[in-house]
């Protein structure tokens, strides 16, 4: 027996960007976007440090597999209870981090 799920929820504090999610993804319906940040410490080398900017699911996309949110070693990704929301145009079935947040 299945367990009922509605969308893939986003919790953007947990993700640190490597991109395992974009790379098991069988439809490749994840974009992500990020930029690496260098802090400067005097008594040790450079600390890299990659900060996420955007993280878009394209819904029209979406087989609803789950593999994303099984592949995500940090807990990033989640089943939500909303159920996808009907658009009236295919580009409204992008959703952004910020939305993918609020499914909690």
């Amino acid at each position: 027996m299945t367990t009922p799920h509605g969308v893939i929820g986003l919790v953007a504090e947990n993700c640190t960007v490597c991109m395992i999610c974009v790379e098991e993804c069988p439809v490749w319906c994840i974009d992500i976007g990020s930029h690496v940040e260098v802090e400067a410490v005097e008594s040790r080398r450079p600390v890299r440090r990659t900060v996420l900017d955007s993280f878009d699911l394209d819904y029209g996309l979406c087989m609803y597999c789950g593999i994303c949110v099984e592949a995500c070693p940090f807990d990033a990704l989640h089943w939500a209870e909303t159920m996808t929301p009907p658009e009236a145009a295919p580009a409204r079935l992008i959703h952004g981090g910020d939305r993918l947040s609020e499914w909690r």
